[in-house]
């Protein structure tokens, strides 16, 4: 391993070690991360962690970040270590039991800010598959007199969207439960929007997945079943009767490759779809749909 050139003890000799590790770890931006993790573990902002290479690390700090590093090392993903992920304009608690939030995933809060430019119109939201409430929150923070409804199938899950709600201060506008998608809803539930990502990996190539998604987040609101469509079909023939009558508007994920698939389930379940927004990577995955001409 090269040497590095600050003393031992110090926050220079600290980030370089193990930058170094992580790189041999085949981590993609091993000093970004070792900044990440040395910071939170000595209570610092990066850019105060970077004033003063030279400066010692407390012990406590020292043992804080060995354990961190020994994890990440491990492939335990970065935000499980930090426990905050960022979403949108939120900070939002992160655990074991949810996906992590995804920055592709920002393309369905576009693509609803498209679907409604008068934000005024929206006062009832769905999240399904909640998970974080990452796009429920995103989506009360936009639409200002929106309420929403977050479900999961996990309660832990549930449990820590209303979590992040508390910490937002959304809290008096969402409220979560633990239900198998929309079958947790009443015969008169309607929705002006409803947002969704669910499990599309196909159960076959779960074993492929980066080792931080395959070992470190919940098989549950990843495997879409044998053709990755599982989770679609049930959520697509509940939609007709959760959406507003001519108004209301369903934003799902896509997973790469599967805008043809869904679309074909969302015209089979009486939807129409009105197009599909890119992510930043341009693959699509906003899907928008509508309800069906009714009689």
């Amino acid at each position: 391993m090269p040497t590095c050139p600050d003393p031992a003890g110090t926050v220079g000799f600290f980030l370089c070690q193990a930058g170094q590790r992580l790189r041999g770890a085949a981590i993609e931006a091993p000093r970004m991360e070792a900044r990440l993790m040395l910071a939170h573990a000595m209570g610092y902002r990066q850019e105060d962690l970077l004033r003063d290479p030279r400066a010692p690390v407390p012990p406590p700090a020292a043992r804080h970040f060995a354990e961190m590093l020994h994890r990440r090392l491990d492939h335990a993903p970065i935000a499980h270590l930090l426990g905050t992920s960022g979403f949108w304009t939120h900070e939002l608690a992160v655990s074991p039991a949810t996906l992590i939030p995804r920055a592709d995933s920002e393309a369905l809060i576009e693509a609803a800010l498209d679907a409604f430019p008068d934000r005024a119109t929206v006062h009832r939201v769905l999240d399904l598959g909640t998970g974080t409430g990452c796009l429920l929150l995103a989506a009360l923070a936009e639409f200002p007199v929106a309420t929403g409804l977050g479900i999961d199938r996990a309660p832990a899950a549930a449990a820590l969207a209303a979590v992040n709600a508390a910490r937002l201060g959304l809290d008096g506008r969402a409220a979560f439960l633990a239900g198998d998608w929309a079958a947790a809803l009443g015969p008169a539930a309607c929705f002006d929007l409803v947002l969704g990502n669910p499990p599309y990996v196909e159960s076959a190539a779960l074993p492929a997945l980066m080792p931080e998604v395959a070992r470190h987040e919940p098989a549950l609101a990843l495997d879409g079943g044998a053709d990755g469509l599982d989770a679609y079909r049930a959520i697509l023939a509940a939609l007709p009767r959760l959406l507003a009558p001519g108004t209301g508007r369903a934003v799902l994920e896509l997973g790469q490759g599967q805008r043809a698939a869904v679309e074909a389930l969302a015209r089979d379940a009486g939807l129409v779809p009105l197009g599909c927004r890119p992510d930043l990577g341009s693959v699509d995955r906003a899907l928008v749909s509508a309800p069906g001409v009714q009689g």
